[in-house]
């Protein structure tokens, strides 16, 4: 059986990712992302080590049933307040570093799920 590739226009895909970009639908973005179906922003944070509850609002506007934390270069756990907050507003998170976040959300993605991507960028220190 051949099969061939399908791709569905109506929701974004991760194309490529690298050092400080993340490739949605065949275009580069640099810095940090919240990434849903059908939208892709700016994240406006610092960084991993100052999250707070109130930086997942906006990630939230996409009403997802899942957020995926993309920390960086490396996994790293989250303060447990950022866990809450999202628990309290019904939705799961799932932490891992953003190659891996960019591989699960087309997954999730491509299976019709409500996912949200909050990506963090980080260049690679010489």
């Amino acid at each position: 059986m051949k099969l061939h590739e399908q791709r569905d226009r109506h929701w974004n895909a991760i194309t490529g990712y690298g050092p400080g970009y993340i490739e949605i639908n065949g275009v580069r973005h640099a810095g940090n992302l919240i990434l849903a179906t059908a939208s892709v922003q700016r994240w406006d944070v610092s960084g991993f080590d100052q999250l707070r509850p109130e930086d997942f609002e906006p990630v939230l506007q996409s009403s997802p049933e899942l957020v995926l934390l993309g920390t960086g270069l490396r996994h790293r756990a989250v303060h447990p307040l950022l866990t809450a907050f999202l628990a309290r507003a019904g939705v799961g998170l799932e932490v891992m570093d953003t190659r891996a976040a960019c591989r699960t959300f087309n997954i999730l993605a491509g299976d019709g799920r409500r996912v949200v991507g909050a990506m963090l960028q980080e260049e690679e220190k010489a």
